[in-house]
């Protein structure tokens, strides 16, 4: 590949959309998760042909600084990009291997979650596809009881028009009684941008907010720039713990894995 791809439109017209998978082995929980095997398979060629479903996605890849993430990633026949092993965050590794990937438009798909629906990456995709005036869009859904008050559940308020007006690890909006009839919002982690948005918000400087949410997304807005989020009707189960793993095999072991 060249050292920077341009971004071109796909075959038959239309803006070309990628999909990009940021995959690395050293997470603090659950090391070597990428590799992780379910049902005969490792955890991110569960996710590659889950996103590789998707009917918006032209091409998909799997960006990671490991070896042997890119040596199983060839194994199943997927595409791999090898990236810097000092990124800060997904979002930076995927802007990196974005820079060799010609398209217009990069979804960036959560690597620890084998039980995706492709049609959440289309929806994502066709928030931006949509509109051609939006940088970015996401998702969310309605936020179970039981997790309004986890702060490892993000939530999300929106405007009326479903941009993103703040993210927290709180849950709001504070419901000051049971009358309420506004819904909490969980936010779900699977982002859609324009290329040269994704290099630009990679380049601008962590925020104040970012910092005190420990959520990058918040960096987007405290700059002045715009998140659309679009709901759908449930979270994809991702996998953090050890429970995580032993539920998702239990899934994907059965009779319609």
């Amino acid at each position: 590949m060249s050292e920077r791809g341009d971004a071109g439109t796909r075959p038959g017209g239309g803006p070309r959309v990628v999909g990009v998978i940021p995959a690395r082995l050293a997470a603090t929980r659950l090391p070597n998760k990428p590799l992780l095997e379910i049902a005969g398979s490792p955890m991110i060629e569960w996710v590659w042909r889950r996103a590789l479903a998707a009917r918006r996605l032209d091409d998909l890849y799997i960006a990671t600084p490991d070896r042997a993430v890119l040596d199983a990633v060839g194994a199943f026949g997927g595409k791999a990009i090898m990236t810097s092993d000092r990124h800060r965050s997904g979002t930076d590794r995927i802007a990196e291997a974005a820079r060799n990937i010609p398209c217009d438009i990069v979804v960036n798909v959560q690597g620890d979650e084998p039980l995706l629906d492709p049609g959440y990456v289309d929806r994502a995709a066709e928030a931006l596809l949509d509109d051609p005036a939006l940088e970015m869009a996401s998702l969310m859904c309605p936020c179970p009881t039981e997790e309004v008050d986890n702060p490892a559940t993000v939530k999300v308020v929106c405007a009326l028009n479903g941009d993103a007006l703040y993210f927290s690890r709180f849950g709001v909006p504070f419901r000051r009684s049971d009358r309420e009839t506004v819904v909490p919002m969980q936010h779900i982690g699977l982002y859609a941008y324009r290329r040269e948005f994704l290099f630009r918000f990679a380049a601008l400087p962590p925020t104040p907010l970012e910092r005190a949410e420990s959520l990058e997304q918040m960096r987007v807005l405290e700059h002045g720039h715009r998140i659309r989020l679009v709901a759908v009707p449930r979270a994809p189960l991702s996998v953090d713990t050890p429970e995580d793993l032993k539920k998702v095999r239990r899934i994907l072991a059965g009779p319609h894995g």
